[in-house]
């Protein structure tokens, strides 16, 4: 297993960020704030997707005044993103908000940005500072993503030494891209320098499609490197989608697990069954199974083989799987060959079987 980078402890409600705590996954929510009822309904879906940690953004006092009503119905963190006015961040604090996001530069002067310190020191939350590249004139047209990086790693060092200028230290750090390579170096470069926890991502990553895909690759290296304590997939979509990517993401470097770890072939001539709708089927069906707590560390393993090339060795390696044949297929369980199933029974088995599993009955 890859080292992780040791960074800072900061707690966020229950939850802690850094210093060896698992990385937790984030969201935001796309409603309008101050629809308390639309926004509440959508982090609820999200709790029930896994998320960790949840953002809403707050552009105006009737979203600020909405974050006590919509945190009195959640029960995950909730963090506030604030931009240009510092009174929208103390009044987010004062009505509950378990963690605050700014950008100091786009703030306005040191004294707004200490009026929010001071405020979030009295109510004990940290203080997430966010670099775009996206909004960072300084990072914009400049030739290489070496030089984009230096200078949102730059930028977020400066902000921290104006936090801690005024005695903050409970910080939490992200510097974003949309190009992979920039954002690598840019987590690469503060990281060398400063041991505060890093929220990481990919920012406007794209569609659910490139976006996955983006995110997949930059997080990926960065996770392997040691680096992020918390993430969140930026897609445009559902933000259920940036939970579930963001959890197998997770899951591939074993990190964190989604509780079912599926290996399924991409089908040749040799298939004999319609394996893509079987196992896309069954991919719908389990995202409504709760899995069990004891499959959080280590993940069910199903395989759904196509042929009996790899078929059997992938089946009898894990929990329970079928490796097909001529319109047929041998199911596995722990191993051994229990019996031969049609196509046709291949969903209902393999859920029966994650159901009976989850409920510790096999």
């Amino acid at each position: 297993m890859f080292k992780r980078w040791q960074t800072r402890k900061v707690n966020i409600g229950k939850l802690s960020i850094g210093g060896g705590s698992p990385v937790l996954v984030q969201s935001m929510t796309n409603t309008k704030t101050s629809d308390v009822n639309s926004t509440v309904s959508q982090i609820k879906k999200l709790e029930d997707a896994g998320c960790d940690i949840v953002r809403v953004s707050v552009p105006d006092l009737e979203a600020a005044r909405s974050i006590e009503k919509i945190k009195n119905k959640i029960k995950i963190p909730l963090v506030c993103d604030i931009h240009f006015d510092y009174k929208l961040a103390i009044e987010s604090i004062k009505r509950g908000a378990d963690k605050i996001r700014i950008n100091p530069g786009n703030i306005g002067s040191v004294d707004k940005v200490q009026a929010v310190v001071e405020a979030a020191k009295k109510a004990r939350i940290p203080i997430r500072i966010g670099v775009n590249a996206g909004s960072l004139k300084k990072a914009q047209g400049l030739d290489t993503y070496k030089k984009r990086a230096e200078v949102l790693a730059g930028s977020a060092l400066e902000h921290i030494k104006l936090l801690e200028k005024l005695n903050f230290y409970d910080t939490v750090v992200a510097l974003k891209a949309s190009d992979v390579l920039t954002t690598i170096e840019a987590y690469r470069v503060f990281a060398s320098k400063k041991n505060y926890p890093l929220h990481i991502g990919i920012s406007e990553s794209g569609s659910v499609y490139r976006g996955t895909i983006k995110s997949s690759v930059g997080l990926g290296v960065l996770l392997y490197m040691g680096l992020g304590d918390t993430l969140r997939v930026s897609l445009t979509g559902n933000p259920v989608d940036e939970v579930q990517v963001g959890y197998h993401i997770l899951q591939t470097l074993g990190l964190r697990s989604t509780g079912i770890d599926m290996v399924s072939c991409p089908t040749c001539s040799r298939c004999e069954v319609d394996l893509i709708k079987i196992v896309n089927k069954i991919e719908d069906e389990i995202k409504s199974v709760k899995i069990s707590s004891r499959y959080k560390k280590k993940p069910l393993k199903v395989a759904v083989m196509g042929c009996v090339v790899n078929g059997p060795g992938e089946a009898k390696e894990s929990d329970f799987g079928i490796a097909g044949g001529k319109n047929s297929g041998l199911l596995f369980v722990k191993g051994k060959i229990i019996k031969r199933l049609k196509p046709k029974d291949w969903v209902k088995t393999i859920l029966k079987l994650i159901k009976e599993k989850n409920k510790g009955k096999s």
